[in-house]
């Protein structure tokens, strides 16, 4: 499937300047996708390729690479109607109950080929389904969480920088509980799991939560502590 919109060839002085405004933009206010999806995609070129070699070698990686499914509505809005058990139905409630849409992920833009592109375009639309899996809120410590989980699996700059950027604005007591619960969690768990970049999740929606978790090693996040 081709990615819908049209890449931008930037030169590497301009790479520079996109990912120090996008990092700068990113840090005065996080909730801009937009600016760090910029920031992940200009800083993150050497590891999408190690990701994508690593896609070439697995039996899973290579389908995804032919076939280029996409997490989008069209694709994945069968999820909502498997039994509750099921991954896919998981999915479609992390989904549901926060009111987000498959569709909602800003377009690659900075990738340089076709294939980068659609690495790139894959790790930002599975993120969601990471959420599921690993059982991480959406909040600033779920996020924070999941970050360190995707630099182990991908080694994305972006990922670090957004987990010292989301401490910055921890509290007492969320940055507490954060490096004593989440950040040890995660770093072994990012480690632990199978690469998760080269698992086809659109096959596996209908099999049970539990049994997908064990068979990619996933340790689910800690329960908020008391």
């Amino acid at each position: 499937m081709i990615i819908e919109r049209a890449r931008v060839p930037l030169r590497r002085w301009q790479q520079a300047a996109v990912a120090m405004g996008s990092a700068i933009g990113a840090l005065v206010d996080p909730r801009r996708a937009d600016l760090i999806a910029a920031l992940g995609e200009t800083t993150g070129k050497p590891a999408f390729e190690m990701v994508l070699e690593r896609m070439k070698k697995s039996e899973e990686g290579r389908a995804i690479l032919l076939e280029r499914p996409r997490v989008v509505s069209e694709q994945v809005g069968h999820a909502w109607d498997l039994p509750d058990n099921t991954f896919g139905a998981a999915y479609a409630k992390f989904m549901g109950s926060r009111n987000f849409s498959p569709d909602d992920r800003p377009p690659v833009r900075f990738m340089e080929t076709d294939e980068l592109a659609y690495v790139a375009t894959r790790a930002r639309e599975v993120h969601d389904l990471w959420h599921t899996l690993f059982g991480l809120p959406t909040n600033l410590i779920g996020e924070s969480a999941l970050k360190v989980i995707e630099f182990e699996q991908m080694y994305l700059p972006m990922c670090m920088l957004s987990v010292i950027g989301g401490t910055v604005r921890f509290n007492e007591k969320q940055r507490s509980m954060f490096l004593k619960h989440y950040l040890p969690w995660a770093a072994r768990a990012g480690r632990q799991c199978t690469d998760l970049m080269c698992v086809y999740y659109e096959r596996h929606f209908s099999e049970d939560l539990e049994q997908v978790r064990r068979n990619w090693g996933i340790i689910p996040a800690p329960q908020h502590p008391k």
